[in-house]
């Protein structure tokens, strides 16, 4: 037997000797410690504001979890302990070799007995290190046995123990996915390493062995290193305190279901995956910090706002926002919510990034463009009254918010108090086609034409972004001018590149309206929530059944953005511009400017600015056509900017027009000038106000004609109708009896010229002698 165990040791040895040789060279290679935990790269990206701060952190790596690196001295004294007594109790005297150990384990082998492995920490980090080292499925090869012997003495002699074992700590596989003991205490025990407690640092212990081992199986592990280390001394008690094994049990089984450590945490996170995939693309490698340019305390400020306003609105079936705050020099990111968080059942939607219908938001550009165009000016009058629009698909009827109409306004009050009626009549002026340019040119971007939407288009039909109608918004601040969104810093020095979207007279005349609390105060009221104490200019809209509720506005310095709804797509219940995203806008905007003014924007060259007045309004509460009262204008005389050639010193409808000046106003094409004035030429023409232009009459046989009659109605002096081309009767009132067919309907003046016409059509061909119908049947816009 002696000869035997002689034999076989030389063989050994002479083995040994041999592979030391190869081995020597590639282990002279292992990296310093420095470079070690330079190369550390933990699974996910932390995100920090421009100060510095971290914001949120994000997993990048689907591959593993792997926390933050962390120093020794961070790591709980229990847990340094418990691994050293569960893996390598000689580690801080040996050589990085326990050979003492290593004979154990030989002589075991050589008798078939089970022994304690006598892989040393030092050994384990080796195969960390290099992956010729590290064991496969059927084990390590004598090779690599022998390679990582030599390496861990290498390791022992260039790093210093402290070193080993915190490199050990974070690049060791605990469990599953989880390598490193930041991963593991945040995931299974939801703290920081440097808080593990006996029992934990015990299974931690543990898993280092076997890191997929069943429960049971884990925790009868755990209980015999939570002895050792009571034999110890280490811990709580430090004797003989009696461990209760089946306490731990659950505890280990608990700890090992728990997944505390969340793939995203912080107040940012639809930013950072934005920023992340805008600057690193899908498969590129993503560093372990990355600055951003938003501000940590607004950030929180406009999530915290968001959150809180949203409880207040509880009950009112609305629990999604976001809020958008871009820099107006640089067009940067200054803070980005994109979700109500805990609030909603959609909190992975980014509402930054979602397409919804903006409301009446559109109205700015669309004024704008009709003032650039020369179309209007800020006083020139408006008819916000019932119209019927024929359009290809049917009549398209437009509705104010409150359903009311106010009759002849100016555009500055159309547009401050977000009169619909008023933007629709634009439209026609500017038509669809030249609006969806507009809206192009300013950053908003539609999918379909604009002959597509119609008419709506001016009510915000459409469906865009709350980042790019934000970034309109500021083209306005800007003057009429667009730069894209900036997710990173300028280089210094540098300006972003504009490009011209807008008149900057026009863009300048928009903005002193949308700041004009009393413009507004016809919807808004004096008080609103809109009415800040410094300079702002703000736009709220509303999309239809109240499922979008928007808030828009700049200051001299910053442009803020707030959506309230339902990433649902649900309606919100009761819930108007003022209650809605305008307080958020506000509080956000009063944040912004604590301690920063804001002041009103110089008129561009080729403004002026001219004292108006306006003509006498109807009777309070007199009908259609009654006279109009001169102690009661239509709105009261005050100083307004016109593009130079458009000014003019009084605003009135036609009859008013007539007898201040010779010549009479003509339509709505252009200005017509006198010697001395500038009458507006926005009047009111004779038209046929009933039926609707597209109407369908249905004949019913069983109503005698005698009673039924459809009754035409129309607004102005001296009609004269015609039905077909053949007399129908004069005044603003007419009974006709209806008749199958296709009709034309015309008023005349008393010369014959028509004023206005529409065309209906009568069906039902079956009408028995002396019967007779006329029901009238609207079709749906």
């Amino acid at each position: 037997m002696c000869s035997r165990l002689r034999h076989a040791l030389g063989v050994q040895l002479l083995v040994a000797i041999f592979f030391v040789a190869i081995t020597a060279s590639p282990a002279r290679a292992i990296p310093t410690f420095d470079e070690v935990r330079a190369d550390f790269k933990p699974s996910d990206t932390v995100l920090l504001s421009r100060e510095g701060e971290v914001l949120q952190r994000l997993r990048t790596d689907p591959t593993v979890r792997r926390g933050q690196w962390v120093p020794l001295a961070d790591i709980s004294p229990a847990l340094r302990q418990a691994l050293v007594l569960s893996e390598d109790k000689r580690f801080f005297e040996h050589s990085g070799v326990d050979w003492r150990a290593a004979s154990a384990a030989a002589w075991g082998n050589l008798w078939n007995q089970r022994t304690r492995g006598a892989s040393t920490i030092t050994m384990q980090l080796a195969g960390l290190l290099d992956g010729d080292w590290r064991q496969g499925p059927g084990g390590r090869t004598v090779v690599q046995k022998l390679g990582q012997t030599v390496a861990a003495q290498v390791l022992d002699r260039r790093w210093r123990k402290d070193q080993i074992l915190e490199a050990y700590l974070n690049l060791v596989p605990f469990r599953s996915e989880l390598v490193g003991i930041d991963a593991l205490s945040r995931t299974l025990f939801g703290k920081a390493a440097h808080g593990l407690d006996d029992r934990e640092a015990a299974v931690a212990a543990a898993l280092v062995r076997a890191p997929n081992a069943r429960p049971a199986l884990v925790a009868q592990r755990a209980c015999g290193v939570l002895r050792d280390m009571q034999l110890a001394g280490v811990g709580r008690g430090g004797g003989a305190a009696r461990i209760d094994c089946d306490a731990l049990d659950l505890f280990t089984t608990a700890a090992l279901q728990r997944r505390a450590f969340d793939a995203s945490e912080g107040v940012a996170p639809h930013f950072a995956r934005h920023l992340l995939r805008q600057r690193f693309g899908k498969d590129a490698a993503v560093p372990e910090r990355v600055q951003s340019t938003l501000r940590a305390p607004l950030q929180r400020f406009a999530m915290q706002t968001l959150q809180q306003h949203l409880r207040e609105l509880r009950g009112r079936n609305v629990e999604d926002g976001a809020v958008l705050v871009l820099d107006n020099a640089t067009g940067v990111v200054l803070a980005w919510v994109g979700s109500s968080g805990q609030l909603s059942q959609a909190s992975e939607v980014d509402g930054v990034l979602a397409l919804r219908q903006p409301g009446s938001t559109l109205k700015p550009f669309l004024y704008g463009q009709a003032i650039e165009q020369r179309r209007l000016t800020a006083a020139s009058l408006v008819d916000d009254s019932p119209a019927h629009i024929a359009t290809a698909g049917g009549l398209y009827i437009p509705q104010n918010y409150d359903r009311q109409f106010k009759g002849w306004v100016s555009v500055r009050t159309a547009l401050a108090a977000s009169l619909n009626v008023p933007a629709v009549r634009t439209l026609v002026m500017v038509t669809p086609d030249a609006f969806h340019r507009q809206l192009g040119a300013v950053g908003l971007p539609l999918r379909e034409s604009g002959d597509y939407f119609g008419y709506s288009l001016a009510l915000g039909s459409p469906e865009v972004p709350l980042l790019h109608l934000t970034n309109a918004f500021r083209t306005l601040a800007n003057g009429g001018r667009l730069s894209p969104v900036a997710l990173a810093a300028p280089l210094q020095g540098r300006a972003p590149t504009f490009t011209a979207a807008l008149d900057p007279r026009a863009a300048f005349i928009v903005g002193d309206i949308l700041s004009d609390g009393n413009a507004r105060a016809r919807t808004f009221g004096t008080d609103s929530v809109l009415a800040t104490r410094f300079w702002t200019a703000v736009k709220t809209g509303t999309s239809k059944d109240m499922r979008d509720n928007w808030a828009v506005g700049w200051s001299e310095r910053y442009t803020v953005g707030v959506w309230v709804g339902n990433a649902s797509g649900a309606a919100m219940h009761d819930v108007s511009g003022t209650s809605g995203a305008a307080p958020i806008w506000a509080a956000v905007m009063g944040f912004l400017h604590a301690r920063e003014p804001s002041r009103a924007p110089k008129a561009p060259a080729g403004l002026l600015q001219a004292g108006v007045r306006f003509g006498p309004g109807p009777v309070a509460g007199g009908l259609p056509g009654a006279a109009p009262d001169p102690r009661s204008p239509l709105e009261a005389a005050r100083s307004e900017w016109f593009l130079q050639g458009t000014q003019q010193a009084l605003f009135a409808i036609d009859s008013i027009a007539e007898k201040a000046y010779p010549s009479r106003a003509e339509g709505q094409k252009g200005f017509k000038k006198s010697p001395t004035q500038v009458v507006d030429t926005l009047s009111a023409p004779a038209r046929i106000t009933a039926p609707a232009p597209g109407t369908i009459i249905a004949l019913d046989p069983d109503i005698p004609p005698a009673r039924q009659r459809l009754q035409f109605t129309a607004t102005g002096d001296g009609l004269l109708w015609r039905m077909d081309g053949k007399p129908l009767g004069r005044g603003p009132r007419v009974a006709w009896l209806p008749w199958p067919g296709r009709h034309v309907v015309q008023i005349t003046d008393a010369r014959g010229q028509v004023l206005d016409e529409i065309r209906i059509e009568v069906r039902g061909a079956g009408v028995a002698a002396g019967t007779g119908t006329s029901l009238p049947r609207a079709p749906t816009p």
